[in-house]
């Protein structure tokens, strides 16, 4: 580390519009360093989300040493100089994750009161959204009810990082409670394992085969290093339709890079879908357009960085990829058998935690964030600890 004492770190946030490639342009590494990357890593480029905090690290002559952004909540891309030229790759985020459960009672809304208590608006939103199939808010919530949530957040760097998990939460009004309680398929189930997710999407397609799936960490087998892969790639014949995976607004429908010719639709809950390599966009699909579930936004081609004809379909969750398989899967309406068992188990914990934060813990007070400040990882030794990862 002595040779970084002089080198300075910075915080930015990724511009709107900004590329990989303008990065380079801006930071002074040869272009030729991005053509001759191979082309998942050059696909990985185009997962730079808007707004993602990123860190870089210049020597005292204003020179880039490295870099380090995100591309989602697990996986970000390392620029490195390496002598006289830069190499890039995917390592793991390193970063912690702490429980924490909070009571309160309804002053104005709950989407109001949790995001005044803690600060989380993605907190908030899932709650509402795990609540959303069996609640009516506007009639069935009033001034003076209650809840509580047990939910993990990561950290990084002394700040939140990502999306929260929900684990459990207890709604209680005038006339009954009601439990949510997440299971391993990473749905919520009231206590009886009735399901209660509702927002699912459908397979966009009709292909052959997955050539690819959604992965956080592929060993690649010639350069020997994980690689994720963050959408499920779909093996179809070319021209073959693509429709919409639900039904939502268009935010991009044009060339996006590796992925060539792309729709991207925005849906309600912090969801969006990401349709890559088509070979044709249908006429009227454009950004502002809104589509129903099931309508055709163009046909499967092999444009931008693609060996053969396939769609690269990704979901994201407010930003994040997550795996598209989990989602468009018919999701089990009643858990049974061995999972009903496990679950009961599960459940019953929680609930009994639940009451016992609902009893002592109520209070409206703002939510005390942590001060701690965590250091920036830039070594691969630790950046591919995947142990690190977890506990640093």
């Amino acid at each position: 580390m002595s040779s970084l004492v002089a080198a300075n770190i910075q915080e930015s946030q990724w511009e709107n519009g900004q590329t990989l490639l303008t990065f380079f342009e801006k930071n002074s590494i040869p272009l030729k360093v991005y053509y001759d990357l191979p082309r998942e890593d050059k696909e990985l480029a185009d997962e730079i989300v808007s707004g993602n905090t990123f860190y870089t690290l210049y020597d005292e002559e204003g020179k880039l040493l490295q870099a380090l952004i995100p591309i989602n909540e697990n996986s970000q891309l390392h620029i490195y100089k390496e002598d006289a030229t830069y190499g890039m790759r995917a390592i793991p985020i390193v970063y912690f994750e702490k429980e924490h459960n909070i009571a309160l009672s309804v002053e104005s809304s709950l989407y109001n009161d949790i995001v005044k208590y803690t600060g989380d608006t993605f907190l908030a939103s899932d709650f509402i959204q795990a609540y959303k199939g069996s609640v009516n808010f506007k009639r069935q919530i009033k001034k003076g009810d209650k809840l509580a949530i047990i939910y993990e957040r990561k950290y990084r760097l002394g700040k939140v990082f990502g999306s929260p998990n929900i684990k459990a939460s207890i709604l209680k009004t005038s006339n009954e409670k009601k439990y949510v309680v997440r299971f391993d398929d990473g749905n919520f189930y009231d206590l009886e394992g009735n399901n209660l997710n509702k927002y699912l999407f459908m397979i966009p397609l009709k292909y052959k085969r997955i050539s690819s799936h959604f992965s956080m960490g592929r060993k690649h087998p010639i350069l020997g290093y994980k690689r994720p892969h963050l959408g499920t790639d779909y093996a179809a014949p070319r021209h073959t339709p693509i429709k919409a995976a639900s039904q939502g607004k268009v935010i991009f429908a044009g060339t996006k890079g590796g992925y060539g010719k792309t729709v991207i639709i925005q849906h309600e809950n912090g969801y969006r879908t990401l349709y890559g390599h088509m070979h044709k966009i249908n006429k009227g699909i454009r950004a502002g357009v809104y589509v129903s579930q099931g309508k055709q936004i163009g046909t499967v081609g092999s444009t931008g960085l693609s060996t053969g004809p396939h769609l690269h379909f990704g979901l994201y969750k407010n930003g994040s990829a997550i795996n598209p398989q989990k989602h468009l899967r018919i999701a089990t309406i009643k858990l049974k058998d061995k999972e009903r068992e496990k679950f009961s188990i599960l459940a019953k914990s929680f609930q009994n935690q639940l009451e016992t934060i609902l009893a002592n813990n109520l209070e409206n007070e703002p939510f005390k964030k942590m001060q701690n400040s965590y250091i920036v990882y830039l070594s691969e030794e630790i950046g591919n600890d995947e142990d690190s990862k977890r506990n640093n």
